[in-house]
């Protein structure tokens, strides 16, 4: 590359002499090619993380064992729930900041290009360590994403794998949330400041932060657990004096905040896309900022409510039981405010805002089930049925994926060039939104009817349920090839995307505010 075509160049990777094909997306330093190959491994990812949830479907499509044994099975939820958080969601949500954090904010590039691009290259590498770890002798954990010693001990190599995997994917995640958080707040165009800044750079801002607090924890964790198994160490093991249940407060203080992490810039995406195709500005955008920097604040207090069957004292769960609820009053404000957003609204219904839409109505009911959950007394009972499974897909399915997809619907015309194909997006959401549910919308029923989650075998009073939601689940996974084929068609080509990519739809003409061209996207459009 030329002298010229230095990192802090937005242009660098068009100077003539910038590298071409496999060199250019290896070393490139734009923040929209390091945006799509962010995207592009978490699509990837998700049809790994997918293939292994239709197989754990087709093995509880009913009683006794069909399709795999139950060593492997364990293996499969353990692999499918990591690929699907640290290879999916996770990722999905970063290509996302990468794309429009610097757009939003009239930014020329991320404020560390190179250091992007290396967050990036090191997630390939923590996916190869993952999904290999199912290959080696011994095969993958057996015990479930979260780890939980004693069991720890089992499994040879693979696990360690699994911990080093870990360890890359965290200190990826760290320095893209350096990344995102220094250009949001030292490089905004003159005039943004942070109360005009869109709610999806807010709600990525807190998210950053939140990462840079909470990841060195879920190192730390792992950590404990490699010198455990190779060092003689024994921080989780009773038997040297150790205790396996401070392995579950160090994990859950990394896993709470990590599930916001995983729903923050959904509700920045959502954000986004309702003000437009309502044609109105969001409702209550203050409040919005108020309410995402309180999850997140209250997202560190209450990590207990996943140890509710621990023994831990009755003072400790009445803390932990009343902080989990008082997180529901920011949430409820959020779909408050969307709501109002909508109200009144010049509303049109393009397959963006039709996941919209889903995602606040289904991402309810998963907080609705988390509300039963909070409830101690409920929650033991609960404990590892298929009621936990059905609360938090529904957040992390309907909530976090269906963002994604309405995020993709949204800006694919902005990236591209080419307009969606919108009969096939609208396919694929009816196909997408029926299936989700059919999927998981039974499991309720079979956790409050106390089948337990993680076994590959089943009475066989909860055949009928499971039938259902191995059907459903087949459905959605197979609609997602929709998807596919909606990105791919709309990168070939298409109706050429206007400069206001939504102007004209169902005849609404708008315009938009001024004064400078980043305005546009702190002010959603106003009708005329």
């Amino acid at each position: 590359m030329d002298a010229h075509a230095t990192t802090a160049d937005p242009l660098a990777s068009t100077h003539h002499g910038a590298p071409r094909g496999l060199a250019r997306w290896l070393t490139t330093t734009n923040h929209k090619d390091i945006g799509t190959l962010y995207l592009w491994f978490a699509a990837v990812m998700f049809l790994v993380g997918g293939l292994m949830a239709m197989l754990i479907r087709v093995e509880l499509f009913e009683p006794g064992l069909q399709v795999v044994q139950p060593g492997l099975f364990n293996q499969l939820t353990t692999m499918h729930g990591l690929i699907m958080i640290f290879g999916v969601i996770m990722p999905a949500f970063t290509g996302f900041a990468n794309w429009q954090v610097p757009l939003m904010i009239g930014a020329p590039d991320m404020a560390f290009p190179r250091m992007n691009n290396w967050s990036f290259w090191l997630l390939p590498v923590a996916g190869a360590l993952l999904i290999g770890s199912l290959f080696l002798p011994g095969g993958a954990v057996a015990g479930g994403w979260t780890m939980y010693p004693p069991l720890y001990l089992q499994g040879g190599i693979s696990y360690d794998l699994t911990i080093f995997a870990i360890h890359i994917m965290g200190a990826s995640s760290i320095m893209g949330a350096i990344n995102i958080a220094t250009t949001i707040l030292n490089m905004r165009a003159p005039g943004m400041t942070l109360m005009k800044m869109p709610l999806f750079v807010w709600t990525w801002l807190i998210t950053a932060y939140l990462l840079i607090a909470v990841m060195p924890v879920l190192a730390g964790a792992v950590t404990m657990l490699l010198t455990d198994r190779n060092f003689g160490t024994h921080f989780f093991d009773a038997a040297g004096g150790g205790d396996p249940v401070m392995f579950q407060h160090i994990f859950w203080f990394f896993g709470h905040p990590e599930v916001y992490i995983l729903i923050l810039p959904a509700f920045g995406i959502i954000s986004s896309v309702i003000p437009t195709f309502a044609r109105k500005p969001l409702f209550g955008y203050a409040s919005m900022v108020y309410a995402t920097a309180s999850i997140a604040i209250l997202s560190f207090i209450v990590w207990g409510h996943h140890m509710f069957t621990v023994g831990m004292p009755a003072a400790a769960q009445l803390f932990f039981m009343y902080a989990t609820l008082l997180i529901a009053v920011p949430t409820g404000v959020k779909v408050f405010n969307w709501v109002a957003t909508m109200w009144r609204g010049s509303m049109t219904f393009e397959t963006a805002m039709l996941f919209a839409v889903a995602f606040v109505c289904l991402f309810t009911i998963g907080g609705f089930s988390g509300l039963v959950l909070a409830m101690a007394p409920v929650d033991i009972q609960l404990q590892d049925t298929y009621y936990v499974v059905a609360h938090f897909h529904y957040v992390l399915v309907t909530g976090a994926l269906f963002s994604i997809y309405a995020g993709i619907y949204y800006w694919l015309p902005k990236w591209t060039g080419h307009m969606v194909d919108e009969t096939l997006g609208r396919w694929h959401f009816w196909l997408s939104a029926i299936s989700v549910n059919v999927l998981f919308f039974p499991m309720h029923f079979l956790g409050l009817a106390g089948m337990p989650r993680r076994i590959p075998d089943y009475a066989l009073q909860f055949a009928d349920f499971n039938r259902i939601a191995s059907l459903g689940g087949f459905v959605f996974g197979a609609s997602q090839i929709l998807l596919l084929w909606v990105i791919l068609k709309c990168i070939r080509g298409g109706r050429r995307a206007e400069a206001k990519a939504w102007e004209g739809a169902e005849g609404l003409e708008w315009t938009v505010p001024s004064p400078a061209p980043y305005h546009t996207f702190a002010q959603p459009p106003e009708v005329k």
